[in-house]
């Protein structure tokens, strides 16, 4: 911290001193001249330059005296090279030609600016702006400036004065990885320690615990794995079955149920004797179901590979289906199964009075 306000002291007095400078070359207010295009006022580099510091820099103070500690410390650093600047583009625009003795005092004057330890490279930026918290400031509100990124990159498109920054990497960067501006806000003032960034963890999936288990009429059967010899043996017509986020697993339902849900599971297998209302597949891979007697509907929805194998007793149930891929249909034929694919690309014409639609003639 010392070392810190060492540096805004420095920059200050070379400030100063620019000033002086300038104030002493310019000549008598009354006799001003031309001078590189500009009679009087400052030249349109100056005015440029001070329009950059009236919108985005002075922003950049405002909110950074706002969190205050090393960031307000920083910004004065930031704020004083500025001015620093500015006091030289305002000596150098006064000036035809390079004279001797000011540039001589000039060079004098910004030795002092690169004589230090350079400019301390800059703390993670605030939120950007938008529906992100506000930041409190006695009793007050006020919006979160731009992100400070965006401020350098601009800084750093020509001006000699930025070239000591360090670039702020993305993992450094606290509204990109919230946990390092947790970390900011509850760290106290007094201690010097910072987090060194890291790369984020990696956090795996969260296990759930088994479930097999009737809840008033509905069967749950939930996060079973490598499980061959579930059987859900004792129904009723009125009960229905939840088969969620199931791998690798068999189901065997006996006895006749009102409907099965098959939902998010994965290489899973139904073998069910009979279903009054409807089997449905939803967000699932690779499903193989067996009806042993009868079923009306079957409904397969947002699934990679389901195969079907129907009974002699289920041939008249129907088929319906939506955003999936490799859906295929086993019939009993001669003792064995014949396999049908169901299309799941189609051709639409307007015949002159409605909409005609068909399987396209490559899936038929």
């Amino acid at each position: 911290m010392e070392a810190m306000q060492s540096l805004v002291e420095r920059l200050e007095r070379a400030v100063s001193r620019l000033e002086q400078l300038s104030a002493e070359s310019h000549g008598p207010p009354g006799d001003c001249g031309e001078v590189n295009g500009v009679h009087g006022g400052v030249a349109p580099s100056v005015e440029a330059f001070d329009k950059l510091m009236d919108s985005v820099v002075a922003e950049f103070i405002k909110n950074s005296r706002i969190l205050a500690g090393d960031v307000d410390a920083h910004a004065e650093m930031v704020h004083g090279a500025f001015q620093a600047q500015r006091a030289f583009l305002l000596m150098a625009s006064q000036y035809q030609q390079p004279q001797e003795g000011p540039v001589a005092s000039t060079a004098l004057a910004l030795s002092v600016l690169s004589s230090g330890p350079g400019l301390p490279p800059p703390p993670p930026p605030p939120p950007p702006p938008g529906p992100p918290p506000l930041f409190e400031n006695e009793g007050r509100k006020e919006e979160p400036s731009p992100s400070r990124s965006a401020l350098f990159a601009q800084l750093n498109q020509g001006e000699a004065i930025t070239k000591g920054l360090r670039h702020v990497t993305d993992d450094q960067k606290t509204y990109k990885n919230p946990s390092l501006r947790a970390q900011g806000q509850a760290r106290s003032p007094a201690k010097s320690h910072t987090p060194s960034p890291t790369s984020p963890k990696s956090f795996s999936p969260q296990k759930h615990a088994p479930v097999f288990e009737l809840e008033g009429k509905k069967w749950r059967v939930e996060y079973q794995e490598d499980r061959n010899d579930l059987v859900i043996s004792e129904t009723e017509l009125k009960q229905v079955a939840y088969i969620f986020k199931c791998d690798k697993s068999t189901l065997q339902i006996n006895g006749k149920i009102n409907s099965i849900t098959i939902d998010n599971c994965k290489k899973f297998g139904l073998v069910f004797d009979n279903v009054v209302g409807i089997v449905e597949v939803i967000n699932s891979k690779d499903i193989q179901i067996q009806v042993m007697g009868r079923v009306p509907t079957i409904s397969i929805n947002k699934t990679e590979g389901c195969h079907v194998y129907l009974s002699e007793d289920a041939l008249d149930c129907e088929l319906v289906s939506a955003k999936s891929s490799e859906m295929n249909v086993l019939v009993p034929q001669d003792g064995d199964y014949r396999e049908f694919p169901v299309p799941e690309q189609f051709k639409t014409v307007w015949d002159g009075s409605k909409l005609v639609t068909e399987p396209a003639e490559i899936m038929a």
